[in-house]
């Protein structure tokens, strides 16, 4: 559905009236040491891309651009591209290559303080990164290839993602010629996101100080604001006033011009909340909005780049080139998570969406809480921390918690909870749950952290969507009444059978809490109000004709899937015999989706023993990672079985925490060391620290003096060993790795292998998948071969490379040519050639044996000195891949 129309001259900016504080500086915006560069840039996809980098001067300070344009000299609308904190120019290249090429000229900047910028970082103050953003459409104003509306004043639009979403969302305030804005995962309050409730973000300002280069680079106020509150560990009202002014909100009946708001969904940063404060009042300013709630966020996730900058494109074409017949997507969309592809293990999402932004509280629904007052504790020190969200991580943890799997801690004496009834039929929350209680301190203010938990029919497992909590100060004259506490904002469905937790905790790990011990009691004053935004739809999969035509038929696949179920959730009792057998798979496959008879893997069995290091090999499409998967619990196989250490492999089951697994790289923190991302992962698992043997998997590692550096210092290689000395946090009997040498060059690859190595000769396994054929022959002892989802041979890697028809014949000195022809041309011998060092022959049989061809060399007197097998992995490799036929 596309936004209603309106006429386009609603949007014309009028000429830009310049300000008086800014006439110096826009005379002084001139280009440093005379012309920039330019480069060009081919593309299959389009026409040649030219880019001119220059060096612009305002008001004293460097501001490092970029120039973007293909496709002739005639004139075009303009797009502004901002950067994320703690970025510049350079991440948001592709981007403007795109929208040139679709007909656009294009700017990008690094902001002040980043990249070759120079100026301190002032957080989007108005007289500075927000005048540089005037400046640059001054110098656009002037382009012969820009459009204009009128002299000074060219057709331009803004977007950016987090920091250079904000900017965007200023200069509509402060700029009348910006014609259109598509902000991106950003604030509108910068106070209310660092400080919501009151209660200060310390996780998040740390790394946001941390990312910009630590306070020195920051401006003299910012840095003393900052500095001030994380020691009290209280925002004061000086704090609120400095980024209040500098944030989006400042200038809200100021912003007029349409406006796509793309949000993340897995963002503990600036949260849903932020986007429906920014919807709600350009919308109330008259201009058409978007809201499009993306699966990512700060926190890590997916945030569909490829869509969503699609649909960038898409509302610029709308709104700037005035196409009318460009689709700029439903009024409201959201990104929901269904499944797990089981082919890839890739999340399976699709889009939720309703003609209009329906905010955070449509169509609520009112669920009753169960449960007295609780009476619980802060602790001294606010420690140890309850644990939802944390930055870098959170993402992935979102997207499993959208998947039924949860990774959140509250510690006993900490929090309070407050269950509901199971409920009767699914519930699917769109918005922001709320409820009012009765909160008591025993001392001045009650800092709490709200969560909402979705828990399964056993009461065994309870999830966290979006990994999100809301904090809230209390103080004492709110105190002993109901008060009204706002849920963080959620897009989630909770299944019939399924109960909802409130919990108020009193401590959290992103925040500051009190340091003082104190008493907390809670009553609750009412039901859960849930909004369920009634209106919205989602996009339904395709069906087979029989599922609606034959009802018969459904009613027989809805048996046999319940049948299925109940199969698979009785989960086979532990087999004595394999307890000290770290893997058997029996029979394994499984079926590519939506097929009934093309399998990713079928009927695969092998058995791994304590101590070897196995080697999984295949061609692309063999079904290594599918197998992979299904042996981590991600996917459920079709049929057959898998054990280890005698249990069976189920999702969550038990004996996993006995695996440990490195697939596809793992995410940390850049601003903090090696060893404090591996304590902080430890800590988000819940386990004891005594458990996670940390100093024997750092030594196995190998980093060495690195590990007390920045991870954004470390190069390629080292991220790996990290990444791999994560998965042996507790030193897992089983360590599975799925391309571990991926992007490392020969030293780094061999430093990998004597990791594998050395953590295998404490009698742990073992199992790597890996492409390169010449490492799996040096660093493992046994191999598997699979071609086409079946398994083509198993066993030591001596047997499978030693069992093809080529003998290497040493010999004690140099054979002479005329010797080697006459060796060649024995009967049954196919071929001989001198080995590279010269004192030796490979001898490939064609007929005769091993035992007549020595006979042979005796006889024509060839200084022997051993004849054995001689096949290389690789040609081992392809001859079981092809058959036999290589």
């Amino acid at each position: 559905m596309e936004t209603p129309d309106a006429s386009r001259s609603r949007w014309r900016r009028l000429p830009h009236r310049r300000r008086g504080r800014w006439v110096a500086g826009l005379a002084a915006l001139a280009v440093v040491a005379g012309a920039g560069t330019w480069n060009a840039a081919a593309d299959d996809s389009g026409p040649t891309v030219h880019r001119q980098d220059r060096m612009m001067k305002a008001d004293g300070v460097s501001v490092d651009t970029s120039y973007f344009t293909a496709g002739g000299t005639g004139r075009r609308p303009a797009v502004l591209i901002g950067h994320g904190f703690g970025g510049s120019k350079d991440d948001v290249r592709a981007q403007a290559e795109q929208l040139a090429r679709s007909g656009y000229a294009v700017l990008t900047w690094s902001a002040r303080g980043f990249g070759k910028s120079g100026g301190d970082i002032s957080l989007n103050a108005p007289d500075r990164e927000v005048a540089d953003v005037s400046r640059l459409i001054d110098w656009l104003a002037d382009r012969p290839e820009v459009e204009l509306d009128a002299k000074g004043d060219p057709r331009v639009g803004i977007t950016g993602a987090s920091y250079g979403g904000a900017v965007s969302l200023l200069a509509a305030g402060y700029d009348k010629r910006v014609d259109a804005i598509a902000p991106q995962i950003t604030y509108w309050n910068l106070a209310d996101a660092l400080f919501p409730g009151g209660v200060f973000k310390k996780l998040w300002a740390g790394i946001f100080v941390t990312t910009g280069g630590g306070c020195q680079k920051f401006e003299k106020r910012l840095c003393e604001m900052y500095e001030r509150v994380a020691v009290s560990g209280k925002p004061d009202a000086g704090a609120r006033a400095l980024l209040t002014e500098r944030s989006p909100s400042a200038v809200a009946d100021r912003i007029k011009v349409p406006a796509l708001i793309v949000q993340g969904q897995s963002d503990s940063l600036f949260p849903l909340g932020q986007a429906d404060a920014m919807a709600e009042a350009v919308s109330g300013n008259g201009a058409p909005v978007a809201v499009d709630w993306i699966a990512g966020g700060h926190d890590g996730g997916d945030l569909e780049t490829d869509r969503v900058q699609r649909r960038i494109g898409d509302w610029f074409d709308r709104y700037l080139k005035d196409d009318k017949g460009a689709g700029t997507g439903p009024g409201f969309r959201v990104t929901r998570t269904g499944g797990i592809d089981s082919t890839d293990g890739a999340a399976l999402t699709r889009g939720a969406s309703s003609d209009t932004y329906p905010g955070l509280n449509s169509g609520a629904e009112s669920v009753a809480l169960g449960g007295r007052t609780k009476t619980f504790r802060n602790p001294a020190g606010a420690n140890p921390p309850a644990i939802s969200a944390v930055p870098g991580v959170g993402g992935g943890l979102a997207q499993l918690s959208s998947l039924g799997v949860g990774l959140s801690i509250d510690f006993p004496g900490q929090y309070a909870r407050f269950d509901s009834a199971p409920l009767d039929e699914p519930l699917s929350v769109t918005g922001s749950p709320a409820v009012r209680v009765d909160v008591k301190a025993e001392r001045g203010d009650a800092v709490l952290f709200g969560k909402v938990y979705d828990v399964s029919p056993d009461g065994k497992q309870q999830v966290l969507p979006a990994q999100l909590v809301a904090p809230f100060r209390i103080t004492p004259d709110q105190q002993g009444k109901p008060v009204r506490l706002t849920l963080p904002a959620i897009d989630h469905r909770f299944d019939a059978g399924h109960r909802l937790r409130l919990v108020l905790s009193a401590t959290d790990l992103g925040y500051a809490s009190p340091a003082e011990p104190t008493t907390y009691t809670v009553t609750p004053a009412g039901p859960l109000s849930l909004p369920t935004a009634p209106a919205l739809k989602t996009a339904a999969a395709g069906l087979p004709w029989w599922t609606w035509g034959l009802p018969a038929a459904a009613v027989v696949i809805a048996a046999l899937l319940l049948l299925t179920a109940r199969r698979r959730a009785a989960t086979p009792a532990l087999d004595p015999a394999l307890a000290d057998v770290p893997l058997q798979i029996t029979g394994l496959s499984k079926k590519y989706a939506k097929s009934a008879d093309r399998y990713a893997v079928k009927e695969l069995s092998f058995r791994v023993e304590k101590g070897q290091v196995l080697g999984l090999l295949g061609p692309n499409g063999a079904g290594k990672t599918t197998t992979l998967r299904m042996l981590m619990g991600l996917i459920t196989p079709d049929d057959g079985e898998i054990r280890v250490f005698g249990q069976a492999i189920r999702p969550g089951a038990p004996v996993l925490s006995r695996v440990g697994s490195f697939v596809e790289g793992a995410g940390f923190l850049p601003h903090l060391s090696g060893r404090a991302n591996l304590e902080l992962y430890w800590q988000a698992t819940g386990r004891p620290a005594e458990d996670a043997h940390l100093e024997e998997a750092l030594e196995i590692a190998g980093l060495g003096d690195a590990l007390a550096r920045a991870v954004r210092t470390y190069s390629q290689g080292m991220r790996q060993r990290l990444a791999i000395a994560q998965a042996m946090l507790g030193m897992p009997d089983l360590l599975i790795l799925d391309e571990p040498t991926n992007g490392l060059d020969p030293p780094q690859i061999r430093e990998m292998r004597d990791v594998m190595i050395r953590y295998a000769a404490g009698g742990r396994t073992v199992i790597v998948s890996s492409h390169l054929l010449s490492e799996v022959e040096q660093s493992c002892t046994h191999l598997v071969v699979m071609d086409r989802g079946r398994l083509v041979q198993a066993g030591p890697v001596a047997e499978i490379t030693g069992s093809g028809d080529m003998l290497l014949v040493t010999t004690a000195q140099e054979v002479p040519e005329p010797l080697v022809e006459k060796i060649a041309a024995l009967a049954g011998i196919g071929s001989a050639v001198r080995t590279d060092d010269g004192l030796g022959l490979l001898v490939r049989l064609d007929g005769a044996t091993a035992s007549g061809l020595i006979t042979e060399l005796v006889r024509l007197d060839v200084p022997l000195t051993g004849v054995g097998p001689h096949r290389r992995l690789e040609d081992a490799f392809l001859t079981l891949i092809s058959g036999g036929s290589a």
